[in-house]
């Protein structure tokens, strides 16, 4: 059944991320880019200040729903995933270094876009009769488009984000976890497993109080953790990293010298891979983070929209682009394996699953590259699966009700354990599908509610 499925999901989401998502999510990134007069960069100073001006890893205990960083850290911690390490040496494989150019537009854009979806779901949030906050696309969708379109579309969108992000890709980050243990310190992946979700249902079962303060405290641990590590290695390496960066830019429009083909067939593929790993890396778009953002305590949504904005910075222009910075000045340079393309027998050691570790490796050697790797990896992903797993509660709420999310919990610890145990190409390819399901309903609904987020947005004129 696998067999005959793969092929399937995969035409899919070729057609869904070359042909639809490309163009969709530039669409709406430029266009709420005009709409707003490029409020990333206007607001971008505002937005750093609301996060690092009274930055604490110790946020006081809220009423109800949590701090405006608390909410940062949640939306961080899902976006800074495998997507960061594993998703970034994928795109530069296959389109080359170039390839992180098309990501930084896509993230550029994209700023644009997660200020929009933060202040509607801030707009839009319910709170109910025990006070609990409730927020996310299908309450926007909703609002939107009354009637059973809006409920068709907002429960598509609730069902394709419960598997994609709920079960499937919470599966496919404990595979990362498991495997990456497994390489860098012999440690059994179903032991890895066990620990995994042993920890995630002492969390889950707190709450969003307990998720949110756990939050808070490793996502700047883990982004320094990283910093520090990648900083280390591009001193080393320093005398090529002009070099590297000129070969991002390079590789952006000449890929074909890199990756072969066609000017035109490269160049489709150094930009659709930047833009298919930039929307699993920073979620701008798909819908994701703004569960979290829905529930910050802020004084209006402007505010969150601001702060949201700077969690799609730090994913994309700082983690990801070191990690981008590290591969390519170790392993595209001169004096690197991958220096004339990913062709010849290089293809059988490197992929896209040791690449980083490989990288790392070659100035903090084999070894101990793969366990810096490993640890960060352990970090990025399972900070991942906390944030996912909200998401996927907040939705599974909406479609079955409160007492639904227990037996949902449940599920994704089952889900979280199988993905050390085995790795499936279609598990892979199906979370990559419902990624991809997921942006078309909340685009849709962003577009349809272009009038409310420009009269929420300050320095714009209301019509």
């Amino acid at each position: 059944m696998s067999a005959a499925l793969l092929p399937i999901v995969n035409t899919i989401n070729t057609y869904l991320s070359d042909y639809i998502l490309f163009f969709l999510l530039i669409a709406v990134g430029l266009w709420y880019s005009i709409k707003t007069r490029f409020v990333q960069v206007r607001c971008f100073g505002e937005g750093m200040r609301k996060v690092f001006g009274n930055l604490s890893l110790n946020g006081k205990k809220q009423e109800s729903g949590i701090s405006s960083f608390q909410a940062l850290a949640t939306a961080i911690a899902a976006q800074v995933g495998t997507g960061n390490i594993v998703g970034a040496s994928g795109a530069i494989l296959t389109g080359g270094p170039g390839a992180i150019f098309w990501m930084w537009i896509i993230a550029f854009f994209g700023m644009a876009t997660i200020y929009a979806e933060a202040t509607l779901a801030q707009k839009t949030r319910k709170v109910d009769k025990e006070g609990n906050i409730k927020g996310g696309p299908v309450y926007y969708i909703t609002t939107a488009f009354q009637g059973g379109f809006g409920k068709f579309l907002a429960t598509f969108f609730a069902i394709a984000i419960t598997l994609a992000l709920g079960f499937f890709g919470c599966m496919v980050q404990s595979n990362s976890i498991g495997s990456t243990f497994e390489t860098a310190f012999h440690i059994p992946s179903w032991i890895v497993g066990v620990v995994l979700v042993l920890i995630c249902g002492f969390i889950f079962l707190g709450g969003i109080q307990r998720l949110a303060s756990v939050t808070e405290k490793i996502v700047p641990i883990m982004a320094a953790l990283f910093l520090v590590g990648g900083l280390a290695v591009l001193i080393v390496r320093i005398k090529y990293v002009p070099a590297t960066i000129a070969m991002i830019f390079k590789y952006a429009f000449a890929p074909n010298a890199i990756i072969g083909g066609s000017i035109g067939a490269a160049l489709k593929i150094a930009a659709t891979q930047g833009a298919k790993r930039g929307l699993f890396s920073n979620e701008a778009g798909m819908g994701s983070t703004p569960h979290a953002h829905a529930l910050a305590n802020v004084a209006e949504p402007h505010d969150q929209g601001c702060v949201a904005m700077i969690g799609v910075f730090i994913d994309t222009f700082v983690v990801l682009t070191l990690n981008a910075l590290v591969i390519i000045s170790t392993l595209y340079t001169t004096d690197g394996p991958l220096a004339n393309g990913y062709f010849g027998e290089v293809t059988e050691t490197l992929n896209n699953a040791n690449l980083a570790q490989t990288a790392f490796g070659v100035v903090f050697g084999e070894q101990l590259g793969a366990m810096f790797v490993a640890i960060a990896l352990f970090f990025f992903a399972f900070s991942t699966i906390l944030g996912w797993n909200l998401f996927g509660k907040i939705n599974v709420a909406y479609l079955f009700g409160e007492k639904s999310t227990k037996v949902y919990t449940v599920i994704a610890l089952v889900f979280i354990f199988l993905g050390t145990l085995t790795s499936s190409d279609l598990v892979w390819g199906l979370s990559d599908m419902f990624n991809n399901l997921m942006v078309i309903p909340n685009a849709i609904a962003l577009f349809a509610l272009t009038g409310m987020v420009v009269s929420m947005t300050k320095g714009v004129k209301k019509k």
